[in-house]
């Protein structure tokens, strides 16, 4: 069967955080009770004026296709978050909404990546950046980054990793899947890199824009050196502020011309996002933004307990990070103290032996480590706390 499929399916592989997910479903089916760590979705409800935005939507009949790249609604108030939060100026041409951030991505690379192209990409990195990559028959150059420098990436590495071939360089901040913040002295020295690369487009990644703590106010590349605005590409979406991951709202501000090519990809591919979803998204955006800050309080005081809490157990170094509702420790010296293989053979241990669910650090391209998403009960957070002390 295999000679049928593509090179190019064949050389990606399927979603850990994906397949984790299905083989806790899998315990829980059986009634095995999980402790939920793997997840990357928000816990709490999306809230109830949201909600009734999209029920409102349905009953007047709002239920057809849209525009193929978002309402012009929806896209008037993307530009006035662009301008109401960042203090960046878009017009209605230089946005556009798909199905999720990860549509987004898509078509960013569909639209400018060829083969023999290169896309410089950050580890630990979202497990979807190499093989979306891929799938525009491009090639992911990885730049390793570790505990001992934040996970971020410094400017003598990004300099190392651009080459001729290079086309675009991804930016995450806060990032999926360490939690680590780029303070805006770090992303100016990473632009004064950038600035002499004019061949290199830039992606920021900014969907967890609001879910950091920290005295530092928001700040992506185009904020912290508006000289690159005219070669970056900033995708966000409402999925992790808002609790609306099923909803499947992502959107994009750019260069007009890239927008532009991005959006005759989604002609051919999805079309338009879900014009439910896009009423629900203009009130998310529009609407009483209070629900943010809340669920922030949160995930810090979750953040707060599994830091200490991992910390304090032989074989685990959990960093401080600064948003997002993961931790990202390293727990080689546990594997090493438990006799296993490696990250994933731990990852193993933990769901069927202590039925925790978590994500091996090497889907994201650092082995060693592991993701522990705070995104559930602080009761669910002790319990895994407790299962891994007690090993």
């Amino acid at each position: 069967m295999s000679s049928i499929l593509s090179n190019r399916v064949q050389k990606i592989k399927p979603s850990a955080t994906l397949a984790v997910t299905a083989k806790a479903n899998e315990l829980k089916a059986k009634g095995i009770p999980i402790v939920p760590m793997g997840t990357g979705e928000p816990d709490f409800d999306t809230p109830l004026n949201i909600k009734e935005a999209g029920i409102n939507a349905i009953n007047a009949g709002e239920t057809r296709y849209t525009a193929v790249d978002g309402t012009p609604q929806l896209k008037k108030a993307i530009c006035e978050k662009f301008e109401r939060e960042n203090n960046l100026n878009y017009s209605m041409n230089e946005v556009m909404v798909s199905s999720g951030g990860k549509q987004v991505f898509y078509n960013l690379c569909q639209a400018i990546l060829d083969e023999g192209d290169e896309v410089v990409i950050p580890a630990p990195y979202w497990v979807s950046y190499p093989d979306i990559v891929i799938l525009a028959d491009a090639t992911p150059v990885i730049i390793e980054t570790g505990l001992e420098q934040g996970f971020k990436i410094t400017p003598e590495q990004l300099e190392a990793a651009i080459n001729a071939k290079t086309k675009l360089v991804v930016l995450t901040s806060p990032s999926n899947p360490t939690g680590a913040v780029y303070s805006k002295s770090e992303l100016e020295a990473l632009a004064a890199v950038l600035i002499n690369h004019p061949q290199v487009i830039v992606l920021t990644d900014d969907i967890y824009e609001h879910i950091r703590w920290g005295d530092e106010d928001f700040v992506n590349i185009v904020m912290a050196c508006p000289e690159l605005k005219d070669r970056t590409m900033i995708l966000n979406g409402v999925s992790k502020a808002y609790a609306m991951t099923g909803w499947r709202i992502g959107y994009a501000a750019g260069p007009e011309t890239i927008i532009k090519s991005m959006k005759k990809i989604q002609g051919q591919s999805t079309s338009n996002p879900s014009s439910v979803a896009q009423a629900a998204a203009l009130e998310a955006l529009n609407g009483d933004q209070s629900f943010i800050g809340e669920m922030v309080t949160t995930f810090k005081r979750r953040y707060d307990y599994i830091v200490a809490g991992l910390n304090a157990i032989d074989g685990i170094e959990c960093p401080e990070s600064g948003g997002a509702f993961y931790s990202f420790p390293r727990v080689q010296g546990l594997i090493d103290r438990l006799g296993l293989a490696d990250d994933v053979e731990f990852a193993t241990y933990c769901l069927e032996e202590l039925n925790i669910a978590l994500v091996p650090g090497s889907a994201f391209g650092a082995p060693g480590y592991a993701r522990f998403s705070f995104a559930t009960s602080m009761d669910n957070i002790k319990l895994a706390v407790d299962r891994l002390a007690n090993v």
